[in-house]
């Protein structure tokens, strides 16, 4: 079997943890490099309800893209929430990875999958990471034309139901052909794409006043998506990577569990 600092050595080939943002808190949390990994599973966020499943189902490694430990914290004790689910797994044998910003640039990273899931094509960077690059920020393609109203349908059935579903900012008969997309949240970027040759743009986290101003200055179309269920599209990617460069050396499983904080809506 391979050992946990093998997985790790692998998964930051892929995603490098030096092109994180400076913010970030990637790698690898907790885990003893040296021990085995039979079972690795992926999930989005490290919630307590997804450390009892990893630990559940006897995984050895629970990669996640959102980090545990994003700001500081005084404790770590069983008592406190993010403790609470580092005890869990600890306890349980299992190791904690994680692959946040620096997943999200990579080829086969976070905004790529989401291109991917949504059938888009000829993909790009939307901010390369240096001239030429493949990897970067979001992804821009192309798709098979068609209308806002009928590609809003192929988003909502593309990525897992949702309480937030698909909200759309738009004319529904308007021609899509060039998508941008971003995985997570995406406002960051509306300025650069506000005056390009893009028809529609698909993230998270759009806010009201930012929205408003830029369909005021005729930009494309927004296809605001829940956070999670966008993210979530990397999950089978990194997951079949995993089991194509190990074969049969180590079992996986993508968590299912639906971690989007918002649970209904009226």
């Amino acid at each position: 079997m391979p050992t946990l600092a093998e997985v790790v050595d692998l998964l930051h080939a892929w995603y490098p943890p030096e092109t994180a943002d400076g913010f970030d808190a990637v790698g690898l949390v907790a885990g003893d490099p040296s021990a085995e990994v039979v079972k690795v599973m992926f999930a989005v966020d490290p919630t307590i309800e997804v450390a009892r499943e990893a630990v559940g189902w006897g995984a050895d490694l629970l990669v996640v893209h959102h980090p545990l430990f994003l700001t500081p914290v005084s404790s770590v004790a069983a008592t406190t929430p993010k403790g609470r689910t580092l005890h869990t797994l600890t306890s349980g044998g299992c190791a904690l990875l994680t692959a946040h910003t620096n997943a999200d640039q990579a080829t086969s990273g976070v905004s790529e999958a989401l291109a991917l899931a949504l059938g888009l094509r000829d993909l790009a960077p939307i901010r390369p990471a240096g001239e030429g690059a493949r990897t970067g920020t979001g992804r821009v393609g192309t798709v098979a034309e068609t209308t806002l109203e009928a590609f809003a349908v192929r988003v909502g059935e593309a990525l897992p139901a949702t309480a937030h579903g698909v909200r759309v900012a738009g004319a529904p008969d308007r021609a899509v052909r060039r998508v941008a997309v971003c995985g997570g949240s995406g406002d960051f970027l509306l300025d650069e794409l506000a005056h390009g040759d893009v028809d529609a743009y698909v993230t998270s986290d759009l806010r009201h006043h930012r929205a408003a101003e830029f369909l005021e200055h005729g930009g494309p179309a927004l296809v605001d998506v829940a956070h999670w269920a966008a993210e979530w599209t990397w999950l089978p990617v990194v997951e079949a990577r995993l089991r194509e460069a190990m074969g049969d050396r180590v079992d996986t499983r993508v968590s299912t569990q639906c971690t989007d904080p918002w649970s209904f809506r009226y």
